[in-house]
């Protein structure tokens, strides 16, 4: 059984405890009054701006690949073995260069053919000749021998002509992209031995969709960025294949980029089309406070004093940034003041 000593003992130690307590709260209150009245105090002068919607571009977003605009398959004529094969995948090669030989025993035997054909022709055409002259043979039988003198002259040329093609050389300045044959292989006429681009005439190639195909048109202006060079470039709209694939509902595109030393055919392009214009809210980069991914600025309320406020931000361009959360239009932002922005202090504009 606890005594009445007891109990009034407990009951003064318990509101002693608690005006301690509360002693500790006012003075804690106290400082942070105090605190906030002297940042009210603070007056700074900062660059200002006031946030209105403006008009900005709507893009539309794919990917492609950089192949040439010149793409040339190396084929032959002749069948035969592949001879003086000297170039491989990635060598660069010069208009008019070797680039093979084809051993044709079928068009050397058809010039060997050709030239006896053409001896035995003349001889003939020498010895009717001197019949004539003899009295011995027509001029009907001269013209017969000549006539057949010039068919064989004009098959040695032919013949000539068509060994000219055992040496192959390339048409164009470009690179070799792909060797499908290889030394010591059996060429035939119309096989693709070679494959050349010209990395001069490049150009993205793309797919766009059919609900943004009538916004795209020849001569457009695309922004077009190489991941693997981190660089953007600005390209043109060369074509717009008006037919789409049966399946994917997809138009290719074709687009023309500047000439370059560091763009290299197969590459991997993003291309940004401009699809049209929308309202947004856009903030200077230096009036935004990134920190530990978050972002935020400093607002103005109507007696200029500024307020810490938190936003979300969007996509950046030209020095601006679109702000999607956070802000209304017509707040003013302030930044880039001496002291320290801080939530409290009074800005002079």
């Amino acid at each position: 059984m606890i005594s009445g000593t007891t109990k009034r003992t407990a009951i003064i130690r318990l509101f002693s405890l608690m005006g301690a307590i509360a002693l500790l709260f006012l003075t804690a209150c106290s400082d942070e009054a105090s605190k906030a009245s002297n940042t009210r105090v603070s007056t700074v002068a900062a660059k200002h701006v006031r946030v209105v919607l403006q008009d900005i571009p709507t893009h539309y977003i794919t990917s492609g690949t950089v192949p040439s605009d010149h793409r040339v398959s190396i084929s032959t004529r002749l069948s035969g073995y592949i001879r003086d094969m000297a170039v491989r995948e990635g060598d660069v090669v010069k208009s008019g260069q070797v680039l093979l030989h084809i051993d044709s025993v079928h068009a050397k035997q058809a010039l060997l053919q050709a030239n006896a054909d053409l001896s035995n022709a003349k001889a003939e055409m020498l010895r009717y000749a001197s019949l004539l002259k003899e009295g011995a043979a027509t001029s009907q039988q001269v013209d017969k021998v000549k006539l057949r003198y010039e068919v064989a002259q004009s098959q040695v040329k032919q013949a000539q002509h068509q060994l000219s093609y055992a040496k192959i050389s390339s048409p164009v300045s470009g690179v070799v992209v792909e060797k499908r044959m290889s030394q010591g292989d059996l060429a035939s006429p119309g096989m693709p031995i070679l494959t050349l681009e010209d990395p001069s005439s490049l150009l993205v190639q793309t797919y766009v969709s059919e609900q943004y195909i009538g916004q795209i048109h020849d001569g457009d202006q695309v922004s077009v960025n190489i991941a693997s060079l981190k660089q953007s470039f600005q390209g043109v709209v060369r074509q717009v294949v008006q037919a789409s694939g049966p399946i994917a509902h997809q138009f290719l595109v074709k687009i023309s980029l500047p000439s370059a030393v560091n763009i290299h055919p197969g590459m991997y392009a993003q291309t940004n089309f401009q699809t049209g214009v929308r309202k947004a809210l856009l903030l200077p980069e230096d009036a935004i406070f990134s920190q530990a991914g978050m972002h935020a600025v400093y607002v103005l309320d109507d007696e200029s004093i500024a307020h810490y406020r938190l936003i979300r931000i969007g996509e950046s361009a030209q020095g601006m940034v679109q702000i999607l959360a956070g802000l209304h239009s017509g707040d003013q932002v302030v930044w880039d003041a001496k002291p320290a922005l801080q939530t409290g202090m009074k800005v002079q504009l």
